[in-house]
């Protein structure tokens, strides 16, 4: 299936979750879909820098199943003995630096065979900075990919330009509003780092654990924030089934990239066909019916704040479904799993579960 219509992908940030972009490429390339650009964040920076440095599908996989802890955390022991609580990070920028360095070498964005634009923040002035951009092309891309990937307190931010810039997740995780400086055209977006997956006992996990339950809660909320309202152009979004991951899982790489391929490639053959540029709203959409569980409602209003065109609190005090038949994109649905009683159920129009 060709599709010579131009289009921008957007891949999120997720930790070692962010390997199944290489699944993801490798759909769109095996379907006919070629991005005109990619903009990725932390680690969607850096399957997005393989690929526009013009590396195959088969050299990105290799490559993914080859990485293992060694190659991307190394304690900074020297900073934190003598530095201590003035530690710059955790982590020592070496080992990261390389990995990068070996898919990208000494290119800057000039040198790409094709158009990626990078996302970080400065860490000073809180301002997004997109690498890639006109004015913006001429540093060398691993600097970039790595501020892209530099999760303060993980590891140091980098220096560029004289400023120190880190993950661009502190802002945006998945920046599809970045999508129109690319130009005017549909928008493929492949979210691994948001959530909604029930955790156990994080409170007694240790540091490690409660802070990577803390990220996945902000980069979903933040995706939903910068997706709500969206109208246009047409989006796809795409969610692989990855939230059971955690987000530095180094034994997990062929399931992550078997999944994001299997998620892009059913998201495009439920949309059915091409990205029309026409189009407007997020995609895929489904037929979902809504009920509540009268007996565990508590009337806590949660649904009604959350979705007050879809519910209402009856005379009873408990909610009550005002349009059962909703039409669902990928990004609606958070009132289900808001309810504190797990009240709220949707069903797809066939019947099976919306999950």
């Amino acid at each position: 299936m060709s599709n010579p219509r131009p289009f921008t992908l957007v891949l999120s940030g997720g930790g070692l979750k962010g390997l199944a972009h290489i699944g993801v490429f490798q759909a769109l390339e095996e379907l006919g879909h070629i991005p005109a650009a990619v903009i990725g964040t932390s680690m969607g920076s850096l399957v997005g820098a393989a690929w526009a440095a013009g590396h195959t599908i088969e050299a990105m996989r290799q490559y993914g199943l080859n990485v293992r802890r060694k190659h991307v955390f190394q304690v900074a022991h020297t900073d934190m003995a003598f530095r201590r609580m003035r530690a710059p990070a955790i982590y020592r920028p070496e080992p990261l630096l390389a990995l990068i360095d070996n898919l990208v070498g000494n290119k800057t964005f000039d040198d790409l065979e094709r158009r990626l634009i990078v996302n970080t923040v400065d860490i000073n002035s809180g301002m997004q900075v997109l690498w890639g951009q006109p004015g913006l092309r001429d540093i060398r891309v691993t600097d970039a990919v790595f501020a892209s990937c530099a999760l303060p307190g993980l590891f140091p931010p980098r220096q560029v330009r004289g400023r120190y810039y880190c993950d661009g997740a502190v802002l945006r995780n998945l920046p599809v509003r970045a999508a129109s400086l690319a130009g005017e055209m549909p928008v493929i977006a492949v979210d691994v780092g948001s959530s909604s997956v029930l955790r156990a006992d994080v409170e007694n996990s240790g540091f490690a654990s409660a802070y990577a339950r803390g990220l996945e809660i902000v980069m979903q909320t933040m995706t939903e924030e910068s997706l709500r309202g969206w109208e246009k152009p047409a989006l796809l979004l795409v969610h692989p089934r990855v939230e059971h991951v955690p987000l530095f899982a180094f034994d997990q790489t062929r399931e992550l990239i078997d999944e994001g391929y299997r998620a892009t490639k059913a998201a495009l053959q439920l949309f059915g066909g091409p990205l029309p540029a026409d189009a407007r709203g997020i995609y895929p959409r489904r037929r979902v019916h809504i009920r509540v569980t009268e007996d565990r409602c508590i009337g806590c209003g949660a649904c009604v704040l959350r979705a007050p065109h879809v519910f209402a609190l009856a005379d009873d005090g408990k909610a009550l479904v005002l349009e059962p038949e909703q039409s669902w994109s990928p990004l609606d649905g958070d009132y289900v799993r808001n309810c504190p009683t797990y009240a709220i159920s949707a069903r797809l129009a066939d019947g099976t579960s919306a999950g």
